[in-house]
């Protein structure tokens, strides 16, 4: 798994906007009103998409040389990086959404005392399986 990333993106600009796909990556495509806009949705989306590649295992090809693809009128080809540390710190440390459930004189107490149960629960959570921010992404 690598850390950085750099591949060919191929805009298609039209008059109400500008699609983006990646050769190299099927099924990875964004948009955007304007040049700027798409390529900053394209650095999104190749993130994204190479992020869960990884996730699911699946192997991640080795980029075209911009040199050798074709473009048709009104396409043009950019490259677009990745830096993939900090998108997948930030993927780490997304908050999910749970269920819990808890008696009902339990939550009259805390909503009285105005607590917030994510907080309450994830610092319990923690302690009790003793980890803290610093040692969570251990891959």
């Amino acid at each position: 798994m690598k850390d950085y990333y750099v591949f060919p993106a191929r805009l298609f600009v039209d008059t109400d906007g500008v699609s983006v796909d990646f050769p190299d990556l099927p099924g990875c495509i964004t948009c955007g009103d304007t040049e700027e806009e798409a390529l900053k949705n394209a650095k999104e989306a190749l993130a994204l998409h190479l992020y869960g590649m990884e996730q699911d295992g699946d192997p991640i090809p080795e980029p075209s040389k911009i040199k050798d693809l074709k473009s048709d009128e009104g396409q043009i080809y950019a490259l677009v990086e990745v830096w993939m540390v900090p998108f997948r710190d930030k993927m780490a440390n997304k908050a999910e959404k749970i269920t819990t459930t808890i008696p009902r004189w339990l939550k009259s107490i805390g909503d009285e005392r105005g607590i917030s149960y994510s907080d309450i629960l994830q610092k319990a959570l923690k302690e009790y399986l003793g980890v803290s921010e610093s040692n969570l992404n251990r891959e």
